[in-house]
């Protein structure tokens, strides 16, 4: 089944972006996931006020993809870098409809 991660990130400190961005996109790829999106370039509907810099939604062929990049030990410190430097949150929502 198809996951999908969903985060909103605000980098309050820009200094782990620059080495961030290749190591996250290689590894990211190598566990099958791709972009979706990743923008500044959105808009909030609906619901209490969450801003946030960026938008990102990657997709995934399975869960176990989605956390085994999670826990790729290559990734580890760009995730730490990344969690020390911004505000972020991560959600992975399985692609299917619970109420169809």
């Amino acid at each position: 089944m198809t996951y999908y991660s969903v985060l909103a990130v605000t980098p309050n400190d820009d200094g782990w972006i620059p080495d961030y961005l290749p190591v996250a996109g290689s590894v990211i790829a190598r566990h099958g996931g791709k972009y979706l999106a990743r923008t500044t370039s959105h808009e909030q509907l609906e619901g209490q006020d969450s801003p946030a810099g960026l938008r990102i939604i990657l997709e995934w062929p399975s869960e176990e993809a989605a956390k085994a990049f999670m826990a790729d030990p290559e990734y580890a410190p760009h995730l730490q870098a990344r969690t020390a430097g911004s505000d972020s949150v991560h959600f992975l929502i399985a692609g299917k409809d619970d109420l169809a």
